[in-house]
């Protein structure tokens, strides 16, 4: 039996002339976590819903929960739950309604889903508000209903397509903490977000989509490597000291010495031994520093540097495909 929760190869998909896939692959390890990153129109969207059988690629294999896409694809909808980018539930109905609808859908049956819907309630914090309707709901309170949802037939594999879009940070975090003890618990899942904090803490393994295929994967500190370790940033008191400094320290560093405004930046190889130095140097010029600071690369800085976008920019994708 495959240890695989997922495994797609070579996914296409395309649009008319537009390519949103383009020979995409991907695995997710059962009991793990992948989380697909990737700017305006990169695809991940048209990867989950390939990857829950609503949308037919034109190339590629997949198996999810070791069924074939193609083979049987009703038997892949009884292994999986899905939230979406909005949360899916009718707010017209109670969260006790809404759940038990889902249960019924599932064919777990009346009593059974009555008892699955109480206790999903009670697990995402809803217990109080199970006999109002879904419309008076805050917006976190709706996400913790959706992804409650996902997860009435407890499937083995869960895809979140930006599941904490929206939320207030407190909410968020709340979120991320049901994710966690999901895992903990066995189940697999692929995350599709917006938020670089929100892949670091939640995935064992982070790909970076763009233009349909991927371009990196990797953990978050082996990402970060890639980018040469640590760097030295140095804050000028006066600005016109920061040609200065950049030329008295460029030796020390592994690559080329940046500057902005009052600050001077620099990767280096030998990270607190190279930035005592720095100091040193710096001070022998009687250079007065305002903050100084080494730090490790940043996801936000390994998207940057792998597609040309800002996170700001490139990871919110508003995209259909």
């Amino acid at each position: 039996m495959s240890d695989l929760a997922i495994r797609a190869e070579g996914l296409v998909k395309r649009f008319g002339e537009v390519v949103a896939l383009d020979g995409l692959s991907l695995t997710v390890p059962k009991g793990s976590v992948l989380a697909l990153l990737g700017p305006n129109g990169a695809g991940k969207t048209t990867a989950v819903k390939i990857l829950t059988t609503l949308l037919q690629p034109d190339e590629g294999q997949v198996e999810v929960a070791g069924i074939d896409l193609f083979a049987a694809p009703e038997k892949i909808r009884e292994k999986l739950g899905l939230s979406g980018q909005y949360a899916a539930v009718d707010e017209y109905l109670t969260g006790q309604e809404n759940l038990e609808m889902v249960g019924r859908l599932y064919h777990l049956g009346k009593a059974e889903s009555k008892a699955r819907a109480t206790e999903l309630l009670e697990s995402f914090g809803l217990t109080d508000a199970a006999g109002r309707t879904v419309k008076t709901y805050s917006g976190g309170m709706r996400r913790r209903l959706d992804l409650a949802g996902a997860l009435v037939a407890q499937p083995p594999v869960l895809f979140l397509d930006e599941p904490t879009t929206g939320l207030d940070p407190a909410s968020r975090l709340g979120l991320w903490d049901v994710i966690a003890e999901l895992v903990s618990g066995g189940t697999s899942v692929l995350l599709t977000t917006q938020y670089l904090e929100e892949a670091e803490r939640l995935a064992d393994n982070i790909m970076v989509i763009d233009k349909g295929n991927s371009i990196a994967e990797g953990t978050a500190d082996q990402l970060k490597t890639k980018l040469g370790g640590e760097r030295i940033e140095l804050l000028a008191v006066d600005e016109s000291d920061v040609q200065t400094i950049a030329s008295t320290i460029s030796h020390l560093g592994s690559d080329q010495v940046s500057t902005s405004g009052n600050e001077v930046s620099m990767p280096v190889a030998t990270g607190p031994t190279a930035l005592m130095e720095a100091l040193r140097l710096v001070d022998e010029k009687n250079i007065k520093l305002l903050d100084v600071s080494l730090r490790r690369p940043t996801l936000d800085d390994v998207f940057l540097a792998l597609t040309g976008h800002a996170t700001e920019d490139g990871i919110k994708e508003k995209e259909t495909v």
